[in-house]
């Protein structure tokens, strides 16, 4: 799809274009605005004169979709506390992390995203105003790109949800006649934005089609399903803590005095998230949609390295089948790789392309499963204790690690997805060209070797470098890129069983079903076998809360660096708990083992209810004074 940007208009229709783009940067508060109007079409008339025309307006409409493959544009990568990095030589833009810093302002806030989501929406209602005049437009073809506009539509509303609260809703563009008092709208209450953006995913699935005819054009195209898998993730956060039942939001109210975030608990939100949940999963499976396993009959791999590659390319395996919606205009490319992978060839070590900054933090580390499928600090037969101090190496490791050498005791016995998703100091990581050896303690060759690219924890994140990625001759590297995973299937699975057990008494079997599923892919014994035979806490499963803690902690495990755990710790309402503590990671610049394997801290973080959702900017608010700034800012 071809994105049309920054093009002037001329002609009779000119001074209209101009008053509607106008008003919608009035109503705003933006003080600038980019004019999308697609090749030089002179009018409105023209942009929808023609099918050809037409379908430039379409895919501007889809221009909109946020950067999400790009550790620079997207705030969940590095606003939070999964990954870290040194902020004062970052190679990247460093947004995010100004946000994990603590440096967010309702001046200049960072990663702002209100004008440009608006911008989409505007695009979108002059798509749906003027489709119906494209005279060689086919009617299945019609009322397909209504159907995406129409998703278009709800998403760009509801990104600024997720990030704002309450907003306001446009429905139609403003009228070139419009006052300037009525320009100033007010925001609307969450509950009823959640409706609006729910009524408009309901409509786009009817019009879409279930799969992509062409897969060789059409990639990335918006179907029926992507559109019942963003209604459930709608539906969950707005049944989650942050939205549903949150007195912290007691005085957050309209300049009428109306409530914009009810703060009374309404279980029945569950259970409309679970009914979109299921909904969502049929429109998948009918679709043929499944968890991926890799399955390489070229490749000669053991059982380990095969179950790697099942979880590592359920994400970086391009298209492949278990990907429900994956971005096509923000693929996860060679540059987002070379910032995961380290220098892994020891003929080249000078090579400036893989920087291997991308730093799981020791908490992200610490979060993953012992082998037996539970909690490292529940496991009763793990060294808990001696988790930090080094050992060696011995003959049972040997297959994935290197055998006589020291590392921390954190690295050992613990599940597929560890190996697969984070890589460290002893670890041999596997690419298509060659099994590599990690070695990262000081003067070895993944360890710091100048002032950026490097990892400032001692960890690397392997989940997102596909297996592909090779350094080739010339000091240049090629990798296969792959569209970054707005949603895969793993995901929808257990937003279901979540939102079953929140509206249950006690966890159900349906909830039991759909977790263990995605445990299975992932090599690990279901949750009644790993609870009731390892851990300390062997009824843990078996209690409502026991299981929303279980069901919480896969999510951040499964989805670990897919952008993912930024958002739900914040509808948890666990980012105050979260990120109110030391980032550490390993003494980078020791020798030894025992110099090495030394808690070191980084950066002491701090959140405050303030942080949960963004300021709008302080100028819009001067501008219209009908809008209410977020708690706190």
């Amino acid at each position: 799809m071809r994105s049309v940007k920054n093009i002037k208009t001329t002609g009779s229709k000119t001074a209209w274009m101009f008053c509607l783009v106008m008003v919608l940067a009035f109503f705003t508060g933006c003080k600038k605005f980019i004019d999308v109007v697609p090749d030089n079409v002179a009018t409105i008339d023209n942009a929808f004169s023609i099918r050809t025309e037409a379908e430039k307006y379409l895919f501007t409409c889809y221009s909109y979709l946020p950067d999400e493959g790009d550790f620079g544009a997207n705030p969940a990568f590095g606003g939070g506390d999964e990954i870290w990095q040194d902020p004062t030589f970052s190679t990247i833009n460093p947004a995010a992390m100004r946000i994990a810093m603590g440096f967010q302002s309702g001046n200049d806030p960072i990663m702002h995203y209100w004008e440009n989501m608006y911008k989409g929406i505007r695009d979108c209602n002059i798509f749906l105003d003027n489709v119906h005049r494209v005279v060689d437009l086919e009617p299945y073809l019609r009322t397909r790109w209504i159907g995406e506009v129409l998703f278009l539509k709800a998403y760009y509303h509801w990104y600024l949800l997720r990030m704002y609260g309450p907003i306001n809703i446009v429905d139609k563009n403003l009228p070139i006649d419009v006052t300037a008092d009525q320009v100033k709208i007010p925001r609307i209450a969450v509950d009823s934005v959640v409706n609006y953006i729910a009524g408009l995913l309901d409509s786009s699935a009817k019009l879409l089609p279930a799969t992509i005819q062409s897969r060789t054009t059409e990639l990335g195209r918006i179907t029926s399903p992507i559109a019942l898998a963003i209604k459930a993730r709608l539906l969950v956060t707005a049944a989650s803590p942050l939205f549903n039942g949150n007195t912290d939001y007691n005085n957050f109210k309209n300049i009428d005095n109306t409530p914009l975030i009810n703060t009374t608990y309404d279980k029945e939100k569950w259970k409309r998230a679970a009914d979109a949940c299921k909904a969502a999963i049929d429109a998948a499976h009918a679709a043929d949609i499944k968890l991926f396993k890799f399955n390489d009959n070229l490749v000669s791999l053991s059982p380990f390295f095969q179950q790697q590659m099942t979880i590592r390319n359920s994400v970086c395996e391009k298209w492949n089948e278990e990907l429900i919606w994956g971005s096509s205009n923000s693929p996860t490319g060679k540059y987002m790789q070379r910032l995961a992978l380290p220098k892994l060839n020891p003929a080249r070590l000078g090579n400036q392309e893989p920087l291997g900054q991308l730093a799981p933090t020791i908490k992200v580390v610490e979060q993953f499963y012992s082998k037996n499928g539970v909690p490292i600090e529940e496991d009763k037969d793990y060294d808990y204790v001696n988790r930090y101090k080094p050992r060696t190496i011995g003959a049972e490791e040997a297959e994935y690690m290197q055998m006589g050498y020291e590392t921390a005791g954190l690295n050992f016995d613990r599940e597929p997805r560890f190996y697969a998703n984070v890589s460290f100091d002893g670890d041999k990581w596997l690419m298509q060209n060659g099994l590599w050896p990690i070695q990262a303690k000081w003067g070895q060759n993944q360890s710091r070797k100048n002032v950026f690219g490097y990892s400032v924890t001692g960890y690397f994140t392997k989940k997102i470098t596909s297996w592909k990625f090779v350094i080739e001759e010339g000091q240049a590297s090629s990798t296969e890129t792959y569209p970054f995973p707005l949603f895969r299937l793993a995901d929808l699975y257990l937003l279901y069983a979540e939102a079953l057990n929140e509206y249950a008494d006690a966890p159900t079997a349906e909830a039991y079903a759909y977790i263990n599923t995605v445990r299975e892919r992932a090599g690990l014994p279901t949750v009644q076998d790993a609870w009731s035979q390892h851990s300390r806490n062997a009824n843990k499963y078996t209690t409502k809360d026991g299981f929303r803690a279980i069901v919480q902690q896969e999510r951040l495990i499964e989805l670990s660096f897919e952008a993912s755990r930024f958002w739900d710790l914040r509808r948890w309402k666990r980012a105050i708990e979260e990120q109110n503590k030391i980032i550490l990671g390993w003494n980078i610049a020791g020798v030894s083992p025992v110099e090495y394997y030394r808690l070191t801290p980084l950066f002491s973080q701090s959140f405050q209810v303030r942080d949960y959702l963004w300021p709008l900017r302080n100028n819009d608010i001067l501008i219209n004074p009908k809008l209410v700034q977020n708690p706190g800012w």
